[in-house]
């Protein structure tokens, strides 16, 4: 039997500015570099248009790319580099694959990145220079945004100038004011998108007493939803989010009274929406704007655009996501007698793919009838498949890949693939359920991969969204570090906590 760690040559070709298409056997995750036939995609954005032809938005028609059992690079570097250097776990994005997908999403008015799925300042820039905007769900999150050199504008409070086209750099936006988020709203002067009546009078009854007279958004609760999972569904009264539409026309009294004018509908049902449920959602805004009437200038469909993680599902018809939600805003523009600006807000849509977790293998054992392989990661990494079941591929990287004990290259070629057999991947947490391999509930599930000795790497694909945002220190583990790769050169963008890190703010 040939030795997982025998690796082609050829299953390191790639760039991360091409798609891969392979068997659907594994799934997605970034910029993997493994055995594949390439598909170059397109290097600019499509331009704005009344409609867009799927035609000229290439990534939208191009399947994502695929994984392989195994893995030698990432975004061109070699992973055993990455983790001699920087450690691990340790969380890696291609820069080439965000801006990417924020060039998808050209034809939108604004994209505003949900930054609570990857808030690192280095992301953040990157965004900004893509030309994204920010919403802010947070104190925090604002610091952030302000750190990263998004900045406040008089204009964010002109209607003239926002019929004319600007659009706020950071919106916050959230069911409710915390006391630190209102104080840092008001002492930047921030435009709000109100979840809940309640923050209409804590915003009016803070603006009255500077004498501002704002505008707000309403995020609007359409009494339906949709998500990948119950906890990713955010419509309906199963859920916190959002005004109740049968509540709107109390919502423009409030802000009346205030000396507030309504002027934005925000709706977001959830992360996974398909087209199905997007018509039906633009419609209920349709219908809300024109309930509020024509002090709207700007709607926002929200984010919920889908990730293909198991690298079989078809790919997010960009496309057709702008048409619908622009045959909405004409007819709304239509009715007001004046321009309204489109928004989109995704999160994982534009970071996801970009991201992996790379993770070392510690223990490799049987469990009765099931395989199992310990990694160096857990849900205090990444906490995705313990909180909602979630899919993330996963692929191995031998740790001498590419070379042999004299430095030559492997012997294995692509023809002959390593065999699999399928494993259980947990991580080292006292927590039955640090399981990167589970469904919904809590059932573990078994991987093909081939057999893992201690020291190779794992590869979690598909992390770049709600990965490093959610981690957390449980069991006393320190968070790892960030490490972004553009052009081939990988810079790390948050140094790994140490154990003194933990311990110094508590007394």
């Amino acid at each position: 039997m040939r030795r997982a760690g025998d690796v082609s040559r050829r299953w390191e070709a790639g760039t991360s500015a091409e798609y891969k298409r392979m068997t659907p056997t594994t799934n997605v995750a970034g910029s993997l570099q493994t055995r594949t036939s390439c598909v170059t995609r397109g290097s600019h954005s499509p331009p704005r248009a009344s409609t867009v032809d799927a035609s000229t938005t290439a990534s939208t028609n191009t399947t994502p790319p695929s994984v392989s059992p195994i893995l030698t690079h990432f975004a061109g570097v070699p992973i055993p580099q990455l983790a001699a250097e920087f450690g691990t776990p340790l969380y890696v994005y291609d820069a080439a694959m965000i801006r990417q997908r924020a060039r998808d999403l050209a034809p939108f008015d604004v994209t505003r990145f949900a930054q609570k799925a990857c808030s690192n300042l280095s992301i953040l820039r990157l965004m900004r220079d893509e030309g994204v905007l920010v919403d802010a769900v947070s104190a925090g999150e604002i610091a952030r945004a302000l750190a990263a050199g998004y900045a406040p504008s008089e204009k964010d409070h002109d209607d003239a100038a926002i019929a004319a086209g600007h659009h706020p750099a950071i919106v916050y936006t959230a069911d409710v004011f915390d006391r630190a988020a209102i104080d840092t709203v008001i002492e930047h002067d921030l435009p709000v998108n109100c979840g809940s009546p309640d923050m209409i009078d804590q915003y009016g009854e803070r603006c009255q007493a500077l004498g501002r007279r704002h505008g707000v958004t309403l995020r609007i609760n359409p009494g339906f939803g949709h998500g990948h999972s119950q906890k990713t569904n955010t419509g309906g009264e199963g859920s916190k989010h959002g005004v109740w539409h049968t509540e709107v026309a109390d919502c423009v009294a409030r802000a009346e009274r205030w000396g507030l004018r309504v002027t934005g509908v925000h709706m977001h049902i959830g992360s996974g929406t398909d087209m199905s449920h997007l018509h039906k959602v633009g419609e209920a805004l349709e219908r809300i704007a024109l309930e509020v009437g024509s002090s709207v200038l700007t709607i926002s469909a929200g984010g919920g655009l889908s990730t293909p993680y198991r690298g079989d599902e078809p790919p997010i018809d960009v496309a057709g996501y702008y048409n619908t939600w622009n045959a909405v805003r004409e007819r709304l523009a239509s009715a007001f007698g004046h321009a309204v600006n489109l928004e989109i807000e995704p999160g994982r849509y534009l970071v996801a793919e970009s991201g992996a977790l790379l993770t070392e293998v510690r223990a490799v054992k049987k469990q009765g009838t099931l395989n199992y392989v310990l990694v160096d990661a857990g849900f205090n990494n990444l906490a995705r498949p313990a909180m909602y079941g979630a899919y993330h591929p996963v692929s191995m990287c031998p740790a001498g890949s590419g070379q042999d004990k004299e430095g030559g290259s492997s012997a294995t070629t692509a023809d002959c693939p390593p065999p699999t057999a399928d494993f259980v991947i947990a991580g080292p947490l006292c927590e039955s359920g640090d399981v990167f391999t589970q469904k919904d509930g809590g059932i573990v599930e078994a991987r093909p991969l081939p057999q893992p000795t201690i020291g190779d790497y794992l590869v979690i694909g598909g992390a770049g969204a709600y990965g490093y945002t959610m981690a957390s220190n449980y069991n006393s583990k320190p968070l790892c570090a960030e490490v972004l790769i553009e052009n081939g050169q990988p810079r790390l963008i948050r140094r790994a906590q140490t154990v003194d890190d933990l311990l110094a703010a508590e007394l």
